[in-house]
């Protein structure tokens, strides 16, 4: 750029222009500053952008890493964008944190700035004033003599030069609130505008949206084999399975590969320390970059947001990270606030901050941010209480909120299909909560064991019997009678429920001496506990004779036949379907 020319005013006031056919008028006593359009000779700024001093101003960070896959459909959407006169106002790039959004862009910003095509400058815009000072960083940029205006003034004339220029580039990144930008876009229609947003905001009078998802698992594993150097065949399937635990999510690929690359750690070995410790993992860096951007960092920040906004939004998140990584059907959250409004309220919240996916029917959460919300969640149902206190002054204790695993487990039971699992007309509703209730009882703590969660899991176990796939209920069922005795005793009529179901699954996979004395056991417990003329004796004495008969031994098994049939068909009638 050529010096600034200064022109001489009335009053002893000088005129400055910095590159543009616009000039800033500056008293001379430096009281006030007033904002004067001064037209000056056709070709003023001409010269400067001519010989390339303007086109090379720009304030572009470096890429946080060199490997960049699997975005090449997204990078050449943006390359389409005009960048000059389009009509277009703006292209924003929405999606959840650790995506890659700006670092897409970040990567579409230095080619733009390679091509020559003008100043490229980049905003942290999450609050407004940020982006104040951003133009007024830029105007100084342009010409040094806007460093000492005031920073409102020095944005106003960097506006105000961008109206009268082509070929710029402005990336507004982590924008929260449209409102900051809507009326300075307005005014910007000569060059490309993009923004990155976590927030699904709406941004469709402001121009278009690249939606922005996790890598496929092609692209995930090249990432990481590019940061490790690990290109050997034999790596591809430790580095596979790495890469599908951490979702596919470039920042966290980028974060495991890095740690990898400089501690010489095995894929194995840094996925084992994932599944067993996520929240020490989620967050540490790499040796000697304590700088490195973290998931768990990233998202406990947003999180801290959310508390600040709503709450409740937070409270369902909790709740959701019990859950399986999978689309959860939407109703089963509809009890979890005493509101529905408030419910779809918050499920909102959530979906503007990325930190869900959110259709009419179904909520889905990565499951990162699951592992980084539970490991953030409180141990215990409540804070703690100063009791000896309350003693004191005679004042009973709060009722505890239930932890967000007990909530969870609440709204799966509610849940449920009405009906008997057997009931093939409920089957789809089943399999749609399947994974969810496995996810459950993989965070059901056994040291606090929960009846709730045998009874779960035990008409888990039975629909998976009744459709045939008795391996896949054999665990379940053995979980759900290992939670019923720890619970509530081993002669509980429940208890004797869960080991009747554990028996027909035994029966049913063939397993029949095994099977045995569970059958004899559940017996037992039910004549103890209920009589001998019960229906769900009746039901006991049926296995039982069942199992004796896979056996063999039928002449053992026709007495308790008929003794069953005798108690069903006193206490139901000689035409009730269980007679």
């Amino acid at each position: 750029m050529t010096d600034p020319e200064i022109l001489p005013t009335p009053g002893e006031r000088s005129v400055t222009v910095g590159g543009d056919n616009f000039g800033t008028v500056i008293p001379g006593n430096h009281n006030r500053i007033e904002q004067h359009i001064v037209v000056l000779p056709e070709g003023a700024l001409r010269a400067a952008v001519e010989d390339g001093s303007v086109a090379r101003v720009n304030n572009l960070p470096a890429p946080d890493s060199q490997v960049f896959k699997g975005r090449k459909e997204a990078l050449a959407q943006l390359a389409r964008l005009p960048s000059a006169g389009t009509g277009i106002v703006a292209q924003s790039v929405k999606g959840m944190g650790g995506v890659g959004k700006s670092t897409l862009v970040l990567h579409h910003a230095h080619r733009h700035r390679d091509d020559g095509g003008g100043p490229v400058w980049w905003f942290d815009a999450e609050k407004e004033e940020q982006v104040t000072a951003g133009l007024a960083g830029l105007a100084a940029a342009l010409d040094p003599v806007h460093a000492a205006l005031p920073l409102e003034d020095a944005a106003q004339w960097t506006v105000t030069w961008l109206q009268g220029c082509t070929g710029w580039l402005l990336v507004f990144d982590n924008v929260e609130n449209p409102a900051h930008l809507r009326s300075l876009l307005g005014r910007l229609t000569t060059g490309q505008v993009l923004i990155t947003t976590r927030r699904d905001l709406p941004w469709q009078d402001l121009g278009t949206a690249v939606y922005l998802d996790t890598l496929d698992p092609p692209a995930s594993l090249a990432v990481l084999q590019d940061l490790t150097g690990r290109h050997r065949e034999g790596d591809a399937p430790a580095l596979a399975g790495l890469a599908s635990e951490l979702g596919h999510l470039p920042l966290a690929l980028q974060q495991a590969g890095a740690y990898l690359a400089q501690t010489r750690t095995s894929p194995v070995a840094y996925l084992d320390r994932l599944r067993t410790d996520p929240a020490t993992t989620l967050a540490t860096t790499a040796p000697g970059d304590p700088h490195q951007r973290t998931i768990a960092r990233l998202w406990t920040l947003t999180l801290t947001a959310l508390q600040g906004i709503d709450p409740d939004a937070v409270k369902l998140l909790q709740i959701l990270a019990y859950y399986a990584p999978d689309p959860l059907p939407r109703d089963v959250l509809t009890p979890a606030l005493p509101d529905p409004h408030a419910v779809d309220q918050a499920l909102g919240l959530l979906a503007a901050y990325s930190m869900i996916t959110l259709t009419d029917t179904a909520v889905t959460v990565h499951r990162l941010v699951q592992a980084v919300v539970r490991t953030t969640t409180p141990l215990h149902e409540s804070p703690p209480h100063l009791s000896w206190l309350r003693q004191l002054l005679r004042r009973p204790h709060p009722k505890a909120a239930p932890h967000p695993s007990k909530t969870a487990l609440f709204l799966l039971r509610q849940a449920l299909p009405s009906g008997s699992p057997g009931e093939a007309r409920d089957w789809p509703r089943w399999q749609d909560l399947l994974p969810h209730i496995q996810a459950v009882a993989t965070h059901h703590n056994d040291n606090h064991p929960h009846p709730l969660a045998s009874h779960l899991l035990g008409q888990t176990a039975f629909y998976l019997h009744a459709r045939g796939q008795a391996a896949q209920a054999l665990p379940l069922a053995e979980r759900a009678l290992g939670i019923a005795e720890a619970a509530l005793g081993p002669n509980h009529p429940d208890t004797a429920v869960r080991l009747g179901n554990l028996a027909s699954t035994l029966v049913e996979l063939g397993r029949h001496a095994e099977a045995l004395p569970f059958a004899e056991r559940a017996l037992g417990i039910a004549e103890a506990a209920l009589g001998p003329n019960h229906p769900d004796t009746a039901v006991r004495l049926g296995n039982l004779a069942a199992t004796l008969g896979k056996l063999g031994q039928h002449a053992e098994a026709l007495p308790l036949a008929e003794r069953a049939l005798t108690i069903t068909e006193a206490v139901l009638g000689p035409n009730h379907p269980d007679t």
